[in-house]
């Protein structure tokens, strides 16, 4: 029995040695047994040059391995920028966007003087689009996704830092604002929108935003019961926006909320009327029911003031005859 015990541990341990030893290769270059998992190339573009061959095969996972070998053995070689741009790449190939991000943003940071700062800015550019069109697929942005250390503003805020005067740089600052505005955080869009017209004016971002800023206030203005400055700062803006581009598409939606707004603004005056009429203050009643029928006659609540101003003055004529 015991020889038997003793002849089973003894194939256990033979086969154990042969696996470990298939790791391990003969090299007469180094005169030394050496594992090809850890091993690396005698070259840092000889390195590079292995690792892609396993991203053309779609071999992500190995692909990486390598690459980062690369970046361990030979950290100060014009290679190293280059295998870590290519680890952001399998990672994007993977469907993880935000590690991508990541291990691109390593290059800018890592090898500033690098040939490749401009197409990572670019992918950096992309990932911060693809969320932003992620969310407005979902209707919520997807924490999921992002993760909890970056969101969709950050990302766009490092391609600004990456390049604050470069070619993405004023559409991330507008995407910065847009992604506010469908959050209905109308007062941090408009000052982010702000923010594309002082710091990028000759972009073809600018009058985007100066459109985007009237349509935040717009958002913001309160319904016809309350206080119609944030109303009249929005239609002030608009017209503004008509005035400068007369040709553009979106001066036709302007005019759509301008005509809004106006019959917002008109009601609230009419409301007011109806206020200090029910109170018995026909003269304060007076004014604003006047001022519905000089400064908003396009509106529907034209008439309905007319009409009330002819009751009014009926009232007076019957006040002045009574004895």
């Amino acid at each position: 029995m015991l020889i038997r015990i003793f002849i089973i541990i003894f194939f256990i341990f033979i086969n154990l040695v042969k696996v470990s030893y298939a790791f391990w290769v003969w090299t007469p270059e180094t005169n030394r047994w050496e594992n090809p998992k850890y091993s690396v190339k005698e070259t840092p573009a000889e390195q590079l040059e292995f690792a892609k061959t396993f991203y053309t095969s779609k071999e992500y996972e190995r692909a990486m391995l390598e690459f980062k070998k690369l970046i361990k053995h030979y950290p100060r070689a014009k290679e190293a920028a280059e295998a870590q741009y290519s680890i952001g790449m399998c990672l994007e190939a993977l469907g993880k966007p935000l590690e991508a991000f990541k291990a691109y943003q390593v290059v800018i940071e890592k090898y500033p003087f690098s040939d490749l700062s401009m197409e990572i800015i670019k992918r950096q550019y992309a990932i911060g689009n693809n969320f932003l069109e992620g969310q407005n697929k979902r209707g919520k942005f997807s924490s999921v996704v992002l993760g909890n250390d970056y969101d969709v503003i950050e990302v766009f805020r490092t391609v600004i830092k990456n390049a604050p005067y470069g070619e993405y740089a004023a559409p991330s600052q507008y995407k910065i604002a847009l992604y506010l505005h469908e959050k209905h955080l109308y007062e941090e869009a408009r000052d982010e929108f702000e923010k594309v017209m002082n710091d990028y004016p000759d972009s073809e971002w600018a009058k985007a935003a100066q459109y985007q800023i009237a349509l935040a206030d717009a958002k913001r203005s309160t319904s016809p019961q309350y206080d119609q400055e944030v109303t009249k700062a929005a239609t002030q803006e608009f017209k503004e926006f008509v005035k400068v581009y007369p040709e553009a598409e979106l001066s036709q939606e302007a005019q759509k909320h301008i005509e809004q707004l106006n019959d917002k603004e008109a009601e609230n005056n009419f409301l007011i009327g109806q206020f200090y009429e029910k109170q018995k203050e026909y003269q304060s009643a007076k004014i604003y029911y006047n001022t519905v029928v000089e400064d908003f006659a396009d509106t529907q609540w034209a008439s309905k003031a007319l009409v009330k101003l002819r009751e009014l003055s009926l009232k007076d004529n019957k006040r002045v005859i009574s004895p």
